[in-house]
Parts: C-alpha cells; structure tokens; sequence
C-alpha cells in the first residue's frame, strides 16, 4: 500500500483538498446559520463535515484502493441559506440532517429508491438547483452596490486569475477578501467567539427534533440536491476515469458518514465532483492504480483544516458579511451556469424546468415549508402534464 504512494499523488491531493475547503466554507456557515445554528453550532457543524468527509474520503479509497474523493454538499449548503430557520430552530434542521443522511443510506442499499432518485428529470433537478444557487449569485451585484471600494477588487482578481486559471480563482478571491477583512476590521471586538476558543474546535452535540415541515422543507430537497448535483456526477466522474465501482455501497457508506455528523451539526457529505476530477485524473498520477493516494491526502487535509475551523470561523465572522456573500456567489456561478444551462436544455422540458426554476427562486413558502419542495412539485406538476395524453 505504502509503496504506491507517490508526491506526484501527494501534491495532487493537497490542491484538491485546499480548493475544496476555501472554495466553499463559508457557504456551509452561511447555510447552517441560515437555519438557525448558533457561531458555536456552526463551527461546530463545519468540524463535524470536515472530519466526516476526511475520514470517509481516507477510509473508503484504502479499502477499494480507488481515488474515492468525499466532499461536503456544496449545493445542500445553499439550499440551507435559502431556506430559513424553521420552527423548533436548528434541533428541527438537525432532524431533517439525521433524515437526509438515511435517505442516503437508504438509495444505496436499497435499489427502488436509488431507481425512482435517478429518474426524476434531469432539467427539473438541475432547476432546483440553479433557483437555489440564484440568491448567491446575485450577491457579488448586490456587494457592488452597497460596498464598491470593498467589492470590486475581490470580484477583479477572481475574474483575471479565472482567465488564468479557474481552479485558483476562488481561492485568490478568497485571498484578497481576507486581505480587506485585515484592513477594515477590528478583530479584538468579534460576536460570540474568541481566538482562545477559535484553536480548540469543540463538536457540540444538538437533540434533534423531528417534525413534518424539516422532513419536506429541508430533509427531501437536500436529499435530491445532495444525489443529483454531487453523488450521481461524483461516479461519473470515475467512470470517465476508467474506474467502475458499484456506485451503492459508495453512497451508503457517504450516508453512514453523513448521519455520524448529522448530531454535530452536518448536514451532508457525499461523492466529490470536480475535486474528484483533480483526484482521479492523470494529472495525480500516470498509473491509474497509484492515484488513490490522492483522495488519501485530500482526506488527511480536510481532518486538519477541521480541527482550525474555529480559527477559520472566528477570522470571518469578523468580515462584513455582505463581502463572504459575494465571495460563495462567485464560488457558485459555475454550477450555476451548468445547472441552468442543463435545466433548459431540452426543449420539451424547458417549460417545466422555467416553472421549477422560477418557483425555487422565488424563496416563498407554504405550511412552513421551503421553496425548492414546492419548485420541484411546481415542475414535475407541469412534466406529467406535458406528457399527458387523453
């Protein structure tokens, strides 16, 4: 085992696990205070994904000796911040967490239910997606507007190093944010955390609640979200690797994961898809066999990055909060852009897909339940009667 490591590997994973943690940080800490978790419940919750995708990503690459690269949910993150706190605060998200977590377990152990997950139309889950992400993205215009003198360096680094090279755009932005944040802010004077906690990461467990408008506001969409966007591409991406893995057991073991950070304040882990590229390509490594010390590495590196999120949380809490905003908007135009793109794709669908779209974005909801519920429902309502025939 020891003898395919390689640095050619090594390096390859340290990029990925670095662009899969700056990129999208601050995304899951918007999310989870979204619905409702305290500073302490959010770093918390940041610990508990970064330690249960590091571990999962470690673990299930020895075991296959495949390059199997676990990431946090990117998207369900968004789909938290558009949400809202729901009633019974964050101990009812933390029981649509624990629910979503053994749908995930669920889909893969049981066949029927990963059937009827792949056959809801790929333009209505793409859909849902791209009115979740739409918020994010329109922070960087809203940033402009309100803080010109902050927003407009941040927004033209990531626009020349994203010619450059778009791996490094976000990570640079994320740079040049951090620069503004040490000019502009006092950060002796922060809400709720200080640097001697910030360096002693501590995992706070939270009772959940479980009730009727988390299960379909959050626990449903967040499960879709969570195999559409990530898990489903995730074994694409090895596939067109040349790696073949039964694609069940990879995302029962991702929900099993997932459950154990769920308590913590983790809503989801699951299949990485571009770091997974970056992991599972040539570029790790010439020898297909070797390269699943990639994913290794990258998983190693996420444990650590863990164990500073404390630091890390408590250096951007300090930050306007309107500049973090800009900064995941631009880390989410691309799977905007892709997401929309595939929504509209097909033109018998397309408006199906408007519908779902639209709806989704909206951010309206009914019965305490969240939009992208009544976006889907909205969307497949308009796809079956495309369909109909009297």
């Amino acid at each position: 085992m020891l003898k395919d490591f390689s640095l050619q590997a090594f390096s390859a994973g340290v990029l990925s696990a670095f662009v899969g943690f700056a990129s999208s940080f601050f995304i899951i800490l918007q999310g989870l205070d979204a619905v409702g978790a305290s500073p302490m419940e959010a770093t918390s919750g940041l610990v508990a994904l970064s330690l249960a995708m590091g571990l999962a990503g470690i673990y299930l690459s020895l075991t296959t000796k495949l390059p199997i690269s676990v990431a946090w949910s990117t998207p369900g993150a968004a789909l938290l911040a558009t949400t809202g706190a729901l009633e019974g605060g964050f101990a009812a998200a933390v029981g649509a967490f624990i629910a979503t977590g053994a749908l995930i377990v669920i889909a893969g152990l049981w066949k029927p239910l990963g059937r009827a997950v792949a056959k809801i139309p790929g333009a209505l889950a793409n859909a849902m997606l791209a009115g979740v992400l739409l918020t994010f993205c329109l922070a960087p215009i809203k940033a402009v507007a309100e803080r010109p003198e902050l927003a407009l360096p941040i927004i033209a680094v990531w626009a020349l190093v994203w010619k450059l090279n778009r791996l490094y755009a976000v990570p640079a932005a994320l740079a040049v944010t951090a620069a503004i944040i040490l000019w502009v802010t006092d950060l002796s004077t922060l809400d709720g955390l200080t640097w001697a906690s910030a360096f002693t990461p501590e995992l706070i467990f939270v009772t959940p609640t479980f009730s009727t408008a988390a299960m379909i506001g959050i626990a449903v969409p967040l499960f879709i979200v969570t195999m559409a966007s990530q898990n489903i591409p995730g074994i694409a991406v090895l596939r067109a690797n040349d790696y073949k893995p039964a694609p069940g057991p990879l995302f029962a073991q991702t929900g099993l994961f997932s459950l154990a950070s769920a308590p913590f304040g983790g809503h989801a882990v699951n299949l990485a898809a571009i770091t997974a590229a970056m992991c599972a390509g040539p570029d790790a490594h010439a020898n297909p066999k070797r390269r699943y010390w990639s994913a290794v590495t990258a998983g190693a590196l996420y444990i650590v990055f863990g164990l500073a999120a404390g630091a890390i949380t408590t250096f951007f809490a300090a930050a306007p909060s309107i500049l973090i905003t800009a900064v995941a908007g631009l880390a989410l135009l691309g799977a905007f852009a892709a997401a929309l793109s595939a929504a509209v794709q097909n033109e018998d669908d397309r408006i199906a897909a408007v519908i779902t779209f639209l709806v989704t974005a909206s951010g309206v909801s009914f019965l305490g339940i969240g939009s992208a519920f009544w976006g889907l429902l909205a969307g497949l309502g308009m796809y079956g009667l495309s369909r109909w025939r009297a």
